[in-house]
């Protein structure tokens, strides 16, 4: 992968200087890097102004200048409709965050976040990029992501390199859990391994449970190995658009305990999430994403977001 990274990077830079022809979008209130880096996605790549990665099947370059995005498909025309219906540049930013309670903690999180948005990713990519993260850093899940893409994922062209898209749940189904290992899985290769089978034999129709109510989502999701109540919860944010899902995990909770419990208070995971449910409301998912991602880089005091 280090080769291909390098071609790429190669190759963009040929292009980038002069400047190539790239499609325009426009991207009011957006912040492309933030987003990006924000623990959503584990997969684009930083080369000079801009990121290369993949949108679903579409191998993408793109940067942001102000209030445009610039971007370059590998293969085929860019379609503006499909990066901003990524990005989710029409969700009403603005709105979502004027819903969020007032308290000094929401509030820091809010401005420091500024042009976050809540990507809209594949369902299975999603589904098992999160079965993958269960006690890993970020920078760790990243790594089993890129393993897995080149090990089972489809090559695609980007500016006279190659990128890797996310392996199908069909190409997991028929490997092993041995083989699965070698991307850095260790436990996680046996619950990727089922639930690859279950999603590929149609057991688990992922996008017919689009239709489900949130608790009937929730119930689905966490009957597939590998799949607690936070995975579900990352899985019906990001994949589901259920932004009222409120995804718990070790920087959530310590800022739910240390700002809005009472410290050396006892509360039990049902109580924290009528807690969440109640205070945070519809968009609860995006306050989540601003409060953990104002905490991460302002709690571990580092300049690498990807850390």
């Amino acid at each position: 992968m280090l080769k291909n990274s390098i071609e790429v990077r190669a190759g963009l830079a040929r292009l980038l200087d002069p400047p190539m022809d790239l499609t325009r979008i426009e991207a009011p209130d957006f912040d492309l890097a933030m987003t990006l880096n924000s623990g959503q996605v584990f997969h684009w790549d930083k080369i000079g102004d801009g990121f290369y990665g993949m949108i679903g099947d579409r191998a993408v370059y793109v940067e942001q200048r102000g209030d445009i995005l610039k971007v370059r498909f590998g293969e085929m025309r860019a379609l503006p409709k499909v990066v901003a219906r990524y990005f989710a540049l029409d969700h009403p930013l603005e709105e979502i965050c004027a819903s969020f309670p007032r308290d000094p903690v929401m509030d820091a999180a809010r401005d420091f976040c500024r042009g976050l948005r809540i990507i809209r990713q594949p369902q299975w990519e999603c589904l098992a990029t999160f079965i993958c993260s269960s006690m890993k850093q970020v920078a760790h899940i990243r790594q089993i992501s890129r393993a897995l893409r080149q090990r089972f994922g489809q090559r695609k062209q980007l500016c006279g390199g190659e990128v890797f898209s996310f392996p199908s749940p069909d190409a997991l189904a028929r490997t092993t859990e041995r083989e699965l290992r070698k991307c850095g899985l260790g436990y996680r290769a046996k619950n990727l391994l089922a639930t690859a089978k279950h999603v590929a034999s149609g057991e688990a129709d992922l996008d017919s449970w689009r239709a489900l109510s949130e608790r009937q989502l929730r119930e689905h999701l966490c009957e597939l190995p590998g799949v607690g109540m936070k995975v579900a919860n990352c899985v019906m944010l990001f994949a589901y658009e259920r932004t009222a899902a409120f995804p718990v995990d070790v920087w959530i909770e310590r800022v739910l305990r240390e700002s809005y419990f009472i410290r050396g208070r006892k509360v039990t995971s049902k109580a924290m999430a009528e807690f969440v449910a109640n205070y945070f409301g519809a968009h609860g998912g995006y306050a989540q994403q601003y409060l953990f991602h104002h905490a991460r880089m302002t709690g571990k005091r580092k300049s690498n977001p990807l850390d």
